[in-house]
């Protein structure tokens, strides 16, 4: 699946956040992250990226020794960097295109266990699955769910756009930075080893 574009709004009717994947394909894959959810996974996330791109710059500059990319504080300043320059680089302007198609259906998925995997590739695996119980308490049957793999430009793409889908909520004790808004046309939207999962 090659994405070509990320949505993430706050839905206040629904207090919940929207996340929509564009693919090159014309697809379109419709999350919702509960208050909960959201609670539990920007620290998470927070954490395993500032790891994933201190890993990645230990390998790609020699400047980097192994020590300084393990330290906490060289992480989270390695990947704010990265970030504020893939941020510079990324395309908030392009309004985000209408859907050819809904494979999951035009209910969105309610994301009730996510998982990060850093990939050998480089790239960020995310999985969403929707683990509901039917009325009479057993598993569902077809349970849904998938797998996208992200770019590091995606990535903080997509962090930046949950940081500032969080703070449009006001849920209060979310650890969001400061960081410049960047002009967007109405709505947050941008172009282009095994790690423990979260439950909601």
């Amino acid at each position: 699946m090659n994405i070509h574009q990320l949505s993430v709004n706050y839905i206040q009717e629904h207090d919940r956040i929207l996340v929509r994947i564009n693919t090159t394909a014309g697809e379109e894959l419709r999350l919702w992250f509960t208050r909960r959810l959201t609670l539990g996974l920007m620290p998470m996330v927070e954490k395993i990226v500032a790891e994933w791109v201190a890993k990645q710059e230990a390998v790609n500059s020699p400047a980097i020794s192994p020590t300084a990319a393990a330290d906490a504080q060289t992480q989270a300043m390695l990947a704010e960097f990265k970030r504020e320059e893939s941020l510079q680089k990324s395309d908030f302007q392009t309004p985000y295109k209408a859907p050819n198609a809904l494979p999951l259906g035009p209910e969105p998925l309610l994301v009730t266990e996510l998982s990060v995997t850093p990939l050998p590739s480089g790239q960020l695996q995310l999985s969403f699955n929707e683990k509901l119980p039917l009325d009479n308490g057993e598993p569902h049957p077809n349970p849904r769910g998938f797998r996208v793999a992200l770019e590091q430009k995606l990535v903080h793409g997509f962090v930046h756009l949950l940081q500032k889908a969080v703070e449009t909520s006001q849920w209060a004790g979310v650890s969001v930075t400061n960081e410049p808004e960047p002009a967007l046309p109405g709505e947050g939207n941008m172009g282009g080893g095994e790690r423990p999962k979260y439950l909601n």
